[in-house]
């Protein structure tokens, strides 16, 4: 009977759900392997990406089953967020329903590629069950003291209508709609991340070698530990008096206090406190004002690509060591986030200061030598630096700190980049923020025994404001605390937070989760995630959170897990053309098509053969077909298989095809566990199943044969699982699936070595010759058989590669 998919396909995922195949056992005393892959957004069809993301978690899960672990390998729907929302509006259907209709239709879509998911752990993050701890974990972190609301600037989206992460803005768009993002202040809620920051920070050295090193770098550097001086400057007594007496001064953060002596002037942020006054009372001209407000409404990048600008305030401040009169400007390079929206400018020794210095015309005065050309920002002696002068800058810093805080006139301190995490969101199609308002109580939790609050569902989304603050009777309640008539907060959580804890819903035993929540136990058992996959895109945000998520429901007493992922692969893009494959550009592959074509084991060779994960894959229709051939090749030569088990081989006995076939076999085996266990390279694996079955196909030997195929169906189940199944079923009763395979030694034992002669550059013949042969030996031999192209030549330079090939330079004689 030849090669039919389809019939396969469906045979064994039947077969796989009625056994219940892929389901963890709820012992924990065997050794385990938790294998996660970023769960999708349900937005009603997979793409090439997904499928790449789930072949390679499904190979991982599969081999390690194979190993006799207890694999959790989940799957669950990343539900909430603006594209529900954006559809209702489109569409006119509820996100509710848009949600899971999507999700139902990806599901069957997933389980046409025969992956081993879990069936018993999928949720989907808008499960009023998921809300509701997820809002006791709110309500627990307020009550730490982690979780606050204030009014800050933030990234407003007036078409979302929604506050935006930074990260959420991509060239000052919203990374949603594309749309021009402003500066908004208004009220929301924070997670105080940078309390964990560092121990973020730290404990990124235990993922060395474990996640990538460009990964490690970018949480790092996000995370911008900067260690230095903190100070005030005092404002003269003209300019307090100019600002009315409503300040004294302001406080400055910097990492270089050994550059203190050369600041000659200083810059705030347009939104800085005192830069605000000065506008809204008038203090400086029209035109000036203007300019400042429109910085203001800039966003981070904006700003970057407008070049240095700024005005001078009017007023001065006081150099805290010197007394001299510093003026003070507003600087668009000045950020409000960051140490307190104030810098000293040293424009010897910064370039950002130097740029702006030189274009308004400010003083520049040098106090640390090196370097022809200014701005200089290498290391050097102190000068004009009055006690400091003559002090390596490394130690003057010490130096500094310490006199300034003797003089009490500030202290050394540590900084961030890292900003609390805005977690509020102003649309429906989020989980509620579990907080009311009460004008006698204040803010108040709403009480555990009443969680979830969940979403209304007789709501019209229009584009304008938020549904839930519109809603006639939702946000109607009573306070809590005191009983009084109050507000629940409209405001919804940003999906991040749904996806930073997830990894502990699916490590809870289904049957504890409603009563229990996260299950410590189970958690324990579980966490971290074994192997985690997904694409670089979330390198920083999603990693650094769930990262923060872990460590603080650890310290509310849920688990005992530092890091929620133990090792991480990045799989690149697909790209087609050179571009990442998407339907606005029309150049998308439909997986279903493929699969329906094919088969889902020709998707799954196809995309873990074409590049190694951690690269871009570029979409090739002719191999894609190549894999559907070897698919069918390997599946045409069961009549090869003369028996049903392992057979005893006399190997020396075996013809030299025959031997060759052996080693070309054992040579996969050897990569298997290096493939999965280290390099993730499945290509190279592949490669290697690929000669062997060329080799097999040149020798006769029905042992072999047999020996062969239930190794290589063994090592291609994971990838391939479907027709690898079959044929095990068919020839071995599916022992060799779970057989324990071992490399033998004798198989690799030559008795000849087969070298390439190249003379001149180019292939001329090959030469057999004993493993023990020496150097010229070798030489020798591969003379004698090219005895005719080196007829006339003279050779110039003679090299011998161990095992693979002699190489003879040569020159007309």
């Amino acid at each position: 009977m030849s090669y039919n998919p389809s019939e396969v396909e469906a045979k064994w995922q039947k077969k796989w759900d009625e056994e219940q195949a892929f389901e963890p056992s709820d012992s924990h005393e065997q050794k385990k392997k938790y294998i996660l892959s970023m769960f999708p957004f349900p937005s009603g069809r997979l793409h090439m990406g997904h499928v790449r993301n789930y072949a390679i978690g499904d190979a991982f899960a599969r081999y390690y089953r194979k190993q006799n672990f207890n694999v959790l390998h989940p799957i669950g729907w990343d539900a909430f967020g603006m594209p529900a929302e954006n559809a209702a509006i489109k569409h006119g259907r509820h996100p509710k329903e848009w949600t899971y209709s999507n999700i139902d239709y990806m599901r069957k879509e997933l389980s046409t590629l025969g992956l081993s998911f879990s069936k018993t752990r999928e949720f989907a993050t808008c499960d009023e069950l998921y809300t509701k701890h997820e809002q006791k974990f709110i309500i627990e972190m307020f009550e730490k003291g982690l979780l606050y609301r204030e009014s800050t600037t933030v990234n407003w989206c007036e078409s979302c209508h929604t506050v935006l992460a930074n990260e959420q803005v991509e060239e000052g768009c919203c990374w949603r709609c594309d749309n021009p993002v402003e500066l908004k202040e208004m009220p929301g809620y924070y997670l105080d991340i940078i309390k964990y920051a560092d121990e973020l920070l730290e404990d990124l050295e235990q993922l060395e070698g474990k996640w990538p090193h460009q990964v490690i770098t970018m949480q790092r550097n996000w995370i911008g530990k900067s260690q230095g001086l903190e100070f005030v400057f005092e404002l003269t007594e003209e300019s307090k008096a100019k600002l009315g007496g409503h300040f004294e001064g302001y406080t400055v953060f910097t990492t270089r206090p050994d550059t203190i002596y050369g600041v000659t002037y200083s810059a705030l942020a347009a939104e800085h406190p005192i830069t605000k006054y000065l506008i809204e009372n008038g203090l400086l001209e029209d035109e000036t004002a203007e300019k400042i407000k429109e910085i203001s409404n800039m966003t981070e990048v904006e700003r970057a690509q407008q070049g240095k600008e700024g005005y001078p305030l009017g007023i001065s401040v006081i150099h805290p060591l010197t007394g001299e009169e510093i003026p003070v400007w507003t600087a668009n390079f000045v950020l409000a986030s960051y140490g307190g929206g104030a810098v000293m400018a040293v424009p010897a020794h910064d370039e950002r200061d130097y740029e702006f210095a030189t274009k308004y015309d400010l003083p520049i005065k040098r106090v640390i030598e090196g370097g022809e050309e200014l701005p200089y920002t290498g290391n050097g002696a102190l000068i004009e630096s009055d006690r400091f002068s003559c002090l390596e800058n490394e130690e003057a810093k010490v130096a500094i700190i310490n006199y300034i805080e003797e003089e009490g006139k500030g202290k050394g301190t540590t900084n961030y980049k890292l900003r609390n995490w805005g977690v509020s969101r102003q649309r429906y199609w989020g989980a509620p923020i579990p907080f009311i308002h009460c004008d006698a109580c204040g803010l108040v939790p709403e009480k555990i025994e009443n969680l979830p609050v969940a979403l209304p569902e007789d709501i019209e989304i229009t584009g304008e404001g938020n549904p839930l603050d519109n809603h006639p009777t939702w946000k109607q309640c009573k306070c809590p605390k005191c009983g009084k008539e109050a507000e629940r907060e409209t405001d919804t959580l940003d999906t991040f937070v749904q996806s930073s804890w997830y990894q502990f819903r699916y490590a809870t035993n289904p049957k504890k989760w409603e009563e229990t929540g996260i299950e410590r136990e189970d958690a324990n058992y579980w966490l971290g995630v074994d192997q985690y996959i997904g694409g670089i895109e979330h390198a920083i945000l999603h990693l650094l959170y769930a990262r923060f998520f872990t460590k603080v429901l650890r310290d509310l007493g849920y688990h005992d897990i530092d890091e929620p992922f133990t090792r991480l692969l990045t799989q690149g893009m697909v790209l087609m053309d050179g571009a990442k494959m998407s339907k606005s550009k029309g150049n998308t592959v439909d997986p279903d098509a493929l699969v329906e074509k094919y088969g889902a084991d020709t998707a799954r060779l196809f995309i873990l053969f074409a590049a190694p994960p951690q690269k871009e894959l570029e979409w090739n229709d002719s191999a894609v077909d190549g894999a559907f051939k070897f698919i069918k090749k390997l599946y045409d030569r069961k009549s090869r298989v003369t028996g049903n088990t392992l057979p005893h081989i006399d190997h020396g006995a075996l013809s030299k095809a025959s031997k060759l076939a052996r080693v070309k076999v054992y040579e996969a085996l050897q990569k298997s566990t290096d493939v999965y266990e280290n390099t993730f390279a499945f290509n190279t694996l592949i490669a290697a199943c690929m000669e062997a079955l060329n080799a097999l196909d040149k020798q006769e030997n029905g042992d072999v044969w047999t020996e062969g195929m239930y190794i290589m169906l063994n090592l291609l189940e994971p990838i391939i699982p479907h027709v690898t199944t079959e044929l095990s079923e068919q020839l071995f009763n599916r022992e060799n699936l779970t057989a324990k395979l071992e490399v033998k030694d004798e198989v690799f034992i030559q008795e000849s070595i087969l070298y390439v002669v190249m003379i001149g550059g180019k292939k001329r013949t090959e030469i057999e010759v004993d493993p023990a042969a020496s150097s010229d030996e070798i030489l020798a031999a591969a003379k004698e058989a090219g005895e005719k192209w080196l007829q006339g030549m003279q050779i110039v330079k003679e090299i011998v590669v161990p095992n693979k090939l002699v190489n003879l330079a040569v020159k007309p004689s």
